[in-house]
C-alpha cells in the first residue's frame, strides 16, 4: 500500500495494493498491524455503510469525547469528493480542509483522525460508502458544521446538494469554535 500525508497533520490518503488478472483483482483493504505502521493508530469498533445518489452531500460531522471518532473511509461503488476539516482549536491548520476524490475504481481510502469533521459529496450516479469508526455512534456527542461555511471554503463539486435537515441547519464553525472539545 502507499500512504500519502496531506497538509492536515494526521489526515492520510491510502492506496491499498491491488493484484489483478483477467478475473478481476484482489486487495487487502485493512490490516491492523500494517495500517498502524502507516500511521493509522485507531482501534476500529464499528463499520457503517451508506448508499447515496448523485449530488447528495453528507457532512460535515464529528463526534466529541468521550465518543470522538477516527474514520477510515472508502468507496465500494461509485465516486465521491471526500473532505476532512480540522476542528482542533490549537492546530495551525484549524478550520482548513483537505479534499480527495475517492472511487471504487482507484480503491483510494482516507483516514480522518479524531478532531476533524468529515463529509462527502457523491459525484457519480450513486455511491456505496464505507466507514470504519474508532467509537460507536453517539448522537448526543455529534458535532455538525455548515457544509457551505465561507470561512472554511470547501470547493464542493456541487452548487445545490441534496442535504438532510440536520446538515441544512448546521451552524458555521465560528459559532462552535469556543465550545469545541479538541
Amino acid at each position: 500500500m502507499t500512504v500519502r500525508e496531506t497538509d492536515l497533520a494526521g489526515v492520510l490518503v491510502i492506496e491499498p495494493r491491488r493484484f489483478g488478472d483477467a478475473r478481476g483483482y484482489f486487495a487487502e483493504i485493512y490490516h491492523a498491524d500494517r495500517y498502524r505502521e502507516a500511521g493509522v493508530d485507531a482501534a476500529f469498533v464499528q463499520d457503517n455503510l451508506s448508499r447515496s445518489t448523485r449530488g447528495t452531500l453528507r457532512g460535515l460531522h464529528a463526534q466529541a469525547p468521550p465518543h470522538a471518532q477516527a474514520k477510515l473511509v472508502q468507496v465500494l461503488d461509485g465516486e465521491v469528493f471526500d473532505v476532512a476539516v480540522d476542528l482542533r482549536r490549537d492546530s495551525p491548520t484549524f478550520g482548513q480542509w483537505h479534499g480527495e476524490h475517492l472511487s471504487a475504481e482507484t480503491g483510494r481510502q482516507m483516514y480522518v483522525p479524531t478532531g476533524f469533521a468529515h463529509g462527502f459529496c457523491v459525484v457519480s450516479a450513486s455511491a456505496l460508502f464505507a466507514y470504519k469508526c474508532s467509537d460507536v455512534y453517539a448522537p448526543d456527542t455529534e458535532i455538525a458544521v455548515a457544509w457551505d461555511d465561507p470561512d472554511i471554503g470547501v470547493a464542493w463539486p456541487v452548487a445545490t446538494p441534496l442535504l438532510s435537515d440536520k446538515d441544512r441547519a448546521a451552524p458555521r464553525l465560528a459559532a462552535l469554535a469556543d465550545a469545541l472539545p479538541f
